[in-house]
């Protein structure tokens, strides 16, 4: 009977050589002897106590990663908790700032103050030098 312990996980192969062991067992009834049948039943009995070891420290690492979770979880809604009252902040890492108006993304805000801005007219007397000349001459021809 071949033990390849690298198949599967420990649960498995120790489950499957269990089994194994006692259909060999089945099969050599009519010429075993009483030491072997208590040999096999000994090494089944260690086998199902190694498997149950297994069980124990998997379900053991299990908790220690769920406690370990839990208070990973507890310490985080703490500083979450202690983090977002502003009035607590001692840390004065962030900066008060100012929420904007609901109205400072308006389109025709502060319309009535453009209307002055307009650059008044000069008159020159001269056609060439005149702003409806430049204008024309950097439109059309250049």
């Amino acid at each position: 009977m071949p033990l390849l312990p690298f198949l599967g996980t420990p649960d498995t192969w120790l489950v499957g050589l269990i089994n194994s062991h006692s259909r060999s067992n089945d099969n050599n009834d009519s010429d075993a002897s009483t030491d072997d049948d208590s040999d096999d039943e000994d090494e089944t009995a260690q086998l199902l106590r190694e498997l149950e070891k297994i069980k124990r420290e998997r379900a053991e690492e299990e908790q220690r990663k769920e406690e370990q979770r839990q208070q990973l979880d507890a310490a985080q809604r703490s500083e979450q908790l202690l983090s977002g009252n502003p009035l607590l902040n001692l840390g004065g890492d962030q900066s008060f700032a100012v929420k904007r108006r609901w109205d400072d993304d308006v389109i025709f805000k502060n319309q009535a103050r453009d209307v002055d801005d307009k650059p008044q007219k000069r008159f020159i007397n001269d056609m060439l030098r005149s702003d409806f000349h430049r204008k024309f001459m950097n439109k059309y021809i250049r």
